[in-house]
């Protein structure tokens, strides 16, 4: 075994700062607070209700995970966040239609007292939202400096020992990196003359990372993987992670697709197509925010199937991605796949997935689970990009350089080591030699 790493206890409150108390937002918050009272359980969040195998299969060591490593307790955290509408927690889960509104109800009191403070935001970069609850700003300096202030005041008001910010807000428009992300000292020049390659979430990211806090991505937007946010995060020791959440049909296809390629299974096209109602598919109905998301769902394939390296199996690889915005359907998505494959001697089959999943539902264990271990990654020391959590992204951040890994379960090994590692136990390689020799 090696020498377990230094960790923090998770003393005090831990703040939990949300750009975007939208669905996703309110969903996870109500059922934070649902959990707290026993009205329901976490279904689908690993840090409360995973294990992790410990030694040999012999030795039936499989603690849960929330046991295993010192993870933050569900009732220390404490919420905040920002919205461009002024609704409160209660009344944006109302309007989601997420929760029943008799869950909602019995938590009424904490939720309608959860009110968002104004949103630094810019209606060229969602262009299918148009609140008006927002910060006046002479600069993107300006917002910046507001924002710090906002979490100045919600830490001093809260009384919380530690923060965590994570964006829950709507896809912005594609930006690609340019010479204003090269460095800290041209982004923050860029932010002085509110330079149009500077998206407001990258405004809250910068704030969080002066006040040494981990900003974690959880949409397709440029945000903090370029070189400027990257080096601020290792010079201010804190922790980013991203990008766009993991939920439901690229989760299925980071599933299907492991499977496929290690059964040496081609695939010839793989045509995928979505309906939601939302407020994210409301702005991903905007072509400019839709090509954000795309990009996040196009590299999944490329980079699980490897093209290059198995040319006759995936090299002529179909893949496209359509998202329709309906609105009868509200936060109920369906997701259609129709992939097309081929085995021995190149015969072809069809495989038909229908999901009709529940994005907010989906999405709100993430939440969890990326805010308690991010506040444990910054308590052990560990800064700049957690590739470790690559687990619950579309798109996974990772250093300059390196392919990002997508194999849902290699990226499930990859974490569970990563705690293995933290707290001094053997990593587990599945090699099982022992048991034979």
């Amino acid at each position: 075994m090696d020498k377990p790493v230094v960790i923090r206890p998770a003393e005090g409150k831990l703040g939990v700062l949300i750009p975007g108390m939208g669905a996703v937002a309110t969903t996870f918050i109500a059922g934070v607070e649902a959990v707290r009272r026993g009205l329901g359980q976490p279904f689908g969040s690993l840090t409360q209700m995973g294990t992790i195998r410990l030694g040999k299969r012999t030795d039936k060591r499989s603690p849960l995970i929330k046991d295993f490593v010192p993870l933050a307790g569900l009732d220390d955290l404490v919420f905040g966040g920002w919205d461009v509408f002024p609704d409160s927690a209660y009344e944006a889960a109302t309007h989601a239609g997420v929760l029943r509104q008799d869950l909602l109800d019995a938590m009424k009191e904490p939720l309608h007292a959860l009110r968002p403070m104004k949103a630094a935001f810019d209606r060229n970069y969602v262009r299918r939202l148009d609140g008006r609850h927002i910060k006046e700003a002479t600069s993107r300096w300006d917002l910046v400096q507001q924002v710090r202030e906002d979490i100045q005041r919600f830490k001093a008001d809260t009384g919380v020992s530690r923060l965590i910010m994570i964006w829950c807000g709507s896809t912005e428009i594609f930006l690609e990196p340019g010479p204003v992300h090269a460095t800290i000292e041209s982004f923050e020049q860029g932010l002085k003359t509110s330079d149009p390659g500077i998206a407001p979430s990258m405004v809250y990211a910068w704030a969080a990372l002066q006040e040494g806090i981990p900003f974690i991505n959880g949409a397709p937007n440029l945000t903090v993987d370029f070189p400027a946010m990257v080096e601020l995060a290792r010079q201010r020791h804190v922790p980013v992670c991203g990008k766009d959440y993991k939920t439901g049909q690229t989760l299925m296809k980071t599933i299907l697709a492991p499977g496929f390629k290690a059964r040496m299974l081609g695939v010839r096209g793989w045509f995928s197509t979505n309906i939601l109602g939302n407020r994210d598919g409301e702005v991903l109905d905007d072509p400019a925010s839709f090509k954000t998301k795309e990009e996040s769902k196009l590299g999944v394939l490329e980079h699980i199937l490897q093209p290059p390296l198995y040319p006759d199996l995936y090299g002529q690889l179909y893949h496209k991605v359509r998202i329709n915005y309906y609105p009868p359907r509200g936060d109920e998505k369906e997701g259609w796949d129709n992939i097309d494959i081929f085995g021995w001697l190149g015969y072809p089959m069809q495989i038909k997935v229908d999901f009709l999943c529940r994005d907010s539902i989906l999405a709100a264990p993430l939440v969890l689970d990326l805010v308690l271990f991010n506040d444990l990654a910054q308590r052990a020391g560990m800064r700049g990009i957690q590739e470790w959590l690559s687990f619950y992204f579309k798109s996974p951040q990772h250093a300059p350089g390196l392919y990002p890994e997508h194999d849902l379960f290699i990226q499930l090994m990859k974490l569970k080591n990563t705690l293995r590692h933290m707290q001094g136990e053997d990593l587990i390689t599945h090699l099982g030699q022992e048991y034979y020799d």
